[in-house]
């Protein structure tokens, strides 16, 4: 390892972040020559082969492909829950592959916000109480959670539901308070799967206009996993996989 590779290691396993901006021209995340075979012998799959990919810090970015495709396989490696066969997968400027366990836990509880199409809330607890659940394993005082909680509340318009609980609250506010719970943690990326697969049109870009507000006006970098073309166009750039690889990385001419 280099001496620059090691301090970009140890800044990015520091908490709070580092002070200096990232490098200039530096992407937020890059794949180089990215695969990923499961299984061995003639059982062997290739979900990925071979992808180059760059993504900046603060872009929209919507992921498309028909079911096989890999773009599952590429946002589980892009979220830190599975390392590359071949390739190299980094965050700002960071090799994940070469993090220990602890150390890409760690990644992803400071650097990282989830958003899933099943909104995944706790049934018997309060919307604020699932906010701050990623405050809690950080062990942030409590105090700090319950003020951090009603701040990322309040950022998807949800003040005065705080004490609902997700069976109390439409579809849509579900999501809002999985969105919440994502960005409490102010992470650097953000990634969602199918975050308006289980919600109407109505709701759906009620969603979408959440997500995009969060990208302009926090410089949140998205990376959404959608099958829907009129979610996907929300977006600066649309990718699309086929068959393990980009078949295409084009501009979507979204909202900007």
């Amino acid at each position: 390892m280099t001496a620059a590779t090691a301090s970009a290691k140890n800044a990015l396993l520091t908490w709070p972040r580092p002070a200096s901006p990232d490098p200039a021209g530096q992407p937020l995340l890059e794949f180089r020559q990215v695969s990923k075979i499961y299984g061995t012998g003639t059982a062997a799959m290739r979900a990925l082969d071979g992808v180059d990919l760059r993504i900046g810090p603060g872009e929209f970015v919507a992921v498309m492909g028909p079911s096989g495709s890999g773009k599952s396989t590429a946002m589980n490696i892009l979220g830190c829950l599975d390392t590359p066969s071949a390739g190299s997968y980094l965050f700002r400027g960071v090799a994940v592959e070469t993090l220990s366990h602890d150390q890409r836990a760690r990644l992803r509880r400071h650097y990282l916000g989830f958003v899933f199409q099943g909104f995944n809330l706790l049934n018997r607890t309060s919307a604020l109480e699932n906010v701050e659940l990623p405050l809690i394993y950080r062990r942030a005082p409590r105090t700090e959670r319950h003020a951090r909680a009603r701040a990322a509340l309040a950022q998807v318009g949800l003040t005065g539901w705080e004490g609902h609980t997700p069976g109390e609250l439409s579809g849509g506010q579900q999501q809002r308070v999985a969105i919440a719970r994502a960005i409490v943690t102010e992470p650097s990326l953000l990634l969602a799967d199918e975050p308006t697969g289980n919600l109407d049109t109505a709701r759906s870009h009620e969603v979408m206009e959440l997500l995009v507000g969060l990208n302009r006006d926090q410089g949140i970098t998205v990376l959404m996993v959608t099958h829907e073309a009129e979610m996907a166009a929300y977006a600066h750039r649309i990718i699309h996989f086929r068959d393990g690889r980009v078949a295409d990385d084009g501009h979507a001419g979204g909202p900007v």
